[in-house]
């Protein structure tokens, strides 16, 4: 995917709570002698842009021209924030300074191994005035139709009354603006209207109070919010869990998070809803910004504290994952390393053709996963294909079907063969585990001789009814009968 040809410079507009981040690298060796509490010994100290602020700088990091919209202090606080946009490359004109305001500061306060100890916070969250909303909304209107998209970031620091919110939301409407709106408020009123709502789990059962311990609850959960603020989409974050997006159509996905080594989330959030922005405002299909924010969050979380990701940094991950693709596919000569390999784990190894890979395939392969460390994939070359499925199949070329299979991610190997049957593959792999589908008897499976003398077992995965390639082909070639029957 090449994310910098996709996503082009586009402006966005991002209101919210705007705060500083600062934080006191150290480390602790000793219990004060004033008081039993650690001591902890400053030996650095930084500040960077959060809360909306790091919305924006993860959307300059991107490549966007980004502005942002904001009451803050008219301190010293307030003047490093403006120093700090600047330095960003972020439009801050749509700044209000005011001198009854405090600027939000939280200070972290970091030891050895990246251990957070304590978080101070500076802030004023008392709602902003109405003579400052209608201060805000008139020079929004001034400056509206400059805009590609707008971000709306609520942090609960008082920007966004119920009365400004709306009036954001309409005056977007009247522009053809969508607005995507990172929620922290449990008036549900608030956000009525929105084009995305963007909650985490334990926001979504505050403004639905609906259960959301499982993916199923979660989406549920989710169609009630879509519902009820009149939105297209909802995008549930759940940590370790990735993301469910459901849209008012009542379709729904479920993206798996990044496998990244976590150090911090702290901003997650933010890049998340500054790359979907992007993504949409260059009119990507929320497939695909999605899976670029869901890259993008899978970087950030490993690096510690607030910070931005570049669109380079997005770039090199695709690329890496196209490179880990192709690692996974491998020929018959390496195959016979395999068993040396990992003498002492679990070699799982399947087989077919996999052709127009579905949700059968795809439920099949995971429960096959789960007997063992390895799993290893046997694919039908085409003129093998040809000569069990007929002159018509397959669909898709033995290169495609191979690394459509190395995407997944608990896929370890893929491997062609070209005989009718993978008795020799079997013969080379020397599995744990072999695994065919439940419409197979015991006695038929090739291979299970093999498996089992060397203390290994045969296990038969039902498949789900009513789906397979040869039905979707059906269902193709016969209109009458739509994929939706």
């Amino acid at each position: 995917m090449d994310i910098q040809k996709l996503i082009k410079p586009k402006n966005i507009l991002v209101i919210g709570d705007v705060m500083i981040d600062t934080y006191y690298r150290g480390n602790v060796r000793r219990i004060s002698p004033e008081a039993p509490v650690p001591v902890f010994h400053k030996v650095k100290e930084y500040s960077v842009l959060g809360g909306a602020a790091n919305v924006a700088a993860n959307l300059t990091a991107a490549g966007q021209h980004a502005a942002i919209m904001s009451v803050i202090g008219n301190d010293s606080a307030g003047k490093h924030l403006c120093d700090l946009f600047s330095a960003a490359g972020i439009d801050y004109e749509f700044l209000m300074r005011k001198t009854t305001r405090t600027t939000t500061v939280k200070t972290r306060l970091v030891g050895q191994n990246h251990q957070q100890l304590l978080r101070v916070d500076d802030e004023d969250a008392q709602l902003i005035s109405a003579e400052d909303e209608s201060d805000l909304i008139q020079v929004l209107l001034e400056g509206i139709s400059h805009y590609d998209l707008v971000i709306l970031s609520d942090y609960l620091k008082g920007l966004f009354t119920l009365d400004f919110t709306q009036k954001v939301l309409k005056l977007c409407r009247d522009y053809g603006i969508a607005v995507i709106i990172d929620v922290k408020d449990t008036a549900v009123e608030k956000y009525d209207g929105a084009f995305l709502l963007k909650p985490n789990r334990k926001e979504l059962h505050a403004l639905t109070q609906l259960p959301v311990d499982s993916i199923n609850d979660i989406k549920e959960a989710s169609f009630a919010l879509c519902s009820k603020c009149h939105a297209e989409y909802v995008l549930t974050t759940c940590g370790a869990d990735g993301m469910v997006l459901v849209a008012k159509d009542k379709s729904f996905s479920k993206i798996d998070c990044v496998s990244r080594e976590v150090y911090d989330v702290t901003g997650a959030g933010d890049t998340v809803i500054a790359y979907l922005a992007a993504g949409l405002a260059n009119h990507l299909s929320m497939d695909i910004s999605l899976q670029i924010a869901n890259a993008a969050a899978g970087i950030q979380v490993s690096k510690v504290g607030t910070s931005s990701v570049s669109v380079g940094e997005v770039e090199r991950y695709f690329q890496e994952e196209t490179i880990c693709r192709s690692s996974k596919i491998i020929d018959r000569t390496q195959v016979q390393n395999l068993r040396n390999k990992y003498q002492d784990k679990k070699i799982v190894f399947t087989n077919g053709c996999f052709d127009l890979l579905h949700i059968g395939h795809v439920r099949y392969l995971q429960e096959a996963a789960k007997l063992g460390e390895i799993l290893i994939i046997g694919v039908n070359s085409d003129s093998s294909v040809r000569r069990l499925k007929g002159e018509n199949r397959p669909v898709n070329n033995q290169t495609d079907r191979m690394e459509i299979l190395a995407a997944l991610e608990y896929v370890d190997y893929v491997v062609l063969f070209d005989e009718d049957t993978p008795l020799e593959l079997i013969k080379e792999v020397q599995p744990d585990f072999l695994v065919k589908g439940g419409d197979y008897r015991p006695d038929e499976v090739v291979g299970r001789d093999i498996v089992e003398a060397r203390g290994g077992c045969l296990k038969l995965i039902p498949f789900i009814d009513g789906i397979s390639t040869s039905e979707i082909i059906k269902k193709i070639n016969d209109p009458s009968k739509g994929l939706m029957k």
